[in-house]
């Protein structure tokens, strides 16, 4: 168990008590946080029991479980914030107490997915963010997308996620599914082109640190003007014979080439 007794809380009233079901990223992250805004995470489980106690050892009471009968336990929300592809698993297989509240973090899983789960409640609790262990997330600046059927419920995930963060959103499912693709676009994407071009960069024996200040503008303009007004770049001037060099010069990676040739079409369309 993690001494943290000392921590300082945001409140010193306990407001929920809950179970964390998975280890993953947003868990390593969410535990603590949940802890910090006067929460009590009860229980953690984990197929794995070690992963389940490298979360609780970030939080002060928190048990691990490496079982999903949660039928004794004193937590009133239950959230997975597991793989995509293990929610229908876990939620048909979880053993729940009366009353219990069962969500997801999911930002592309529908609401439906948790029907048939034992909970009386479910819900979706989204934290929009991208999350890495070991990296601490300033939850405060986190938008929380949130969804239950039941007005109640909705309200409970209401007060949970303001204790962490002034932005929470009631989102349906389908539109939630909207907001994860365009996540996906703005920051699984681009982070994947920041890492092709320090593919480049590295081929030619370039120092990566070159880029860097680029890279913070193009954010920062994106941002402040719209990312349509600031499109800079051979295809936006329609500049072809530039961008015919460049796919010569990605020849030696086909991917590379072929995604400069998609994106550089993309742009002279739009």
């Amino acid at each position: 168990m993690a001494f943290t007794f000392w921590r300082k809380l945001r409140t010193s009233t306990m407001k929920f008590k809950i179970a964390i079901l998975g280890a993953g990223n947003v868990a390593w992250n969410l535990a603590p946080a949940l802890e910090d805004a006067g929460h009590v995470i009860t229980e953690v489980y984990a197929r794995d029991i070690a992963s389940a106690e490298q979360i609780t050892d970030r939080v002060y009471a928190g048990e691990p479980k490496d079982d999903l009968d949660f039928s004794a336990s004193e937590a009133e929300i239950f959230i997975m914030a597991v793989k995509d592809s293990a929610i229908l698993e876990i939620a048909d297989e979880i053993i729940l107490p009366e009353e219990s509240i069962l969500v997801h973090t999911s930002g592309s899983v529908g609401l439906d997915m948790l029907n048939y789960s034992s909970a009386t409640y479910t819900g979706i609790f989204y934290p929009l963010q991208s999350f890495t262990k070991g990296r601490k997330i300033e939850f405060d600046e986190v938008p929380f997308l949130l969804e239950s059927d039941d007005e109640e419920t909705l309200q409970k995930l209401k007060k949970l996620a303001k204790s962490l963060s002034p932005m929470t959103y009631a989102v349906r499912s389908k539109d939630r599914k909207a907001m994860h693709i365009a996540a996906v676009f703005a920051s699984n994407f681009s982070n994947h082109m920041i890492r092709i071009a320090e593919e480049v960069m590295a081929r030619q024996g370039l120092d990566f640190e070159m880029l860097k200040p680029l890279i913070i503008e193009t954010i920062s303009k994106s941002l402040q003007l719209g990312a349509k007004a600031a499109q800079t770049g051979p295809a936006i001037r329609e500049d072809y014979e530039t961008m015919e060099d460049h796919y010569r010069f990605l020849s030696y990676n086909e991917g590379f080439a072929e995604i400069y040739r998609l994106i550089s079409q993309d742009i002279v369309d739009s």
